[in-house]
């Protein structure tokens, strides 16, 4: 049991990885024997790896007719961005409210670590899995102080649903003069100063700015 439920884990995350990359696009119809040859296992823990991916989001489970990768568009986009910002300019708010020094070394650090790498893979041009994970984490960093579990948990799940259409943000030519480095040492600046007005004017600005670029994105409905 404990061995299926290991392969269906790691499943889990190469499709969702391969979703967010938009090698599995969007809409498409995810035959399981085929999926299966792809990624060489089982159909049983791929169903599983698929069913946990429907209960996320990245998935779409149609009774008696199988998987399809979730669609994307211009509404969702806009609903999950906008709700995303009123949660978690609060929390940054809070967070910054209850600053110390250790809550200020780990922003420091996670900044630091996503600096070392680049955001964009130099062969594929795609999302950096590496540098992403070094983002969410800062971004993770910066509400951390905000002592709400709650709003934490909200800001997660709103968090995993932007990784696709952040993804489309990368790999948009409209993104390539984008100054995303600079964008985030503004909000580290402006956080770092305990300026909690400017602190969320620029994670909104910041936010918006994806979500902008994204729009634009034929593959939006």
């Amino acid at each position: 049991m404990n061995e299926k439920r290991t392969m269906a884990s790691q499943l889990e995350e190469q499709v969702r990885r391969d979703i967010i990359n938009g090698n599995l696009k969007p809409g498409s119809k995810m035959r399981l024997k085929e999926l299966s040859a792809h990624y060489d296992a089982g159909v049983i823990p791929l169903r599983e790896a698929l069913s946990r991916l429907a209960m996320t989001g990245f998935v779409a489970a149609v009774d008696q007719k199988g998987f399809s990768v979730q669609r994307v568009s211009a509404p969702e986009l806009q609903d999950i961005t906008l709700t995303r910002l009123h949660i978690e300019c609060k929390a940054l708010e809070r967070s910054i409210t209850n600053a110390d020094i250790d809550w200020e070394s780990r922003i420091i650090a996670a900044h630091h670590r996503m600096e070392r790498y680049e955001m964009r893979n130099p062969d594929t041009r795609q999302l950096n899995p590496v540098w992403e994970e070094a983002h969410e984490a800062f971004h993770a960093a910066l509400l951390s102080n905000c002592n709400s579990p709650w709003l934490l948990k909200f800001v997660s799940t709103l968090c995993d649903q932007t990784l696709r259409y952040r993804a489309l943000a990368v790999t948009s030519p409209t993104s390539q003069a984008r100054d995303v480095s600079l964008e985030h040492r503004q909000l580290l600046d402006a956080t770092l100063a305990r300026d909690v007005a400017q602190a969320t004017a620029c994670l909104t600005e910041h936010y918006l700015r994806t979500m902008d670029i994204v729009l634009q994105n034929d593959t939006l409905e």
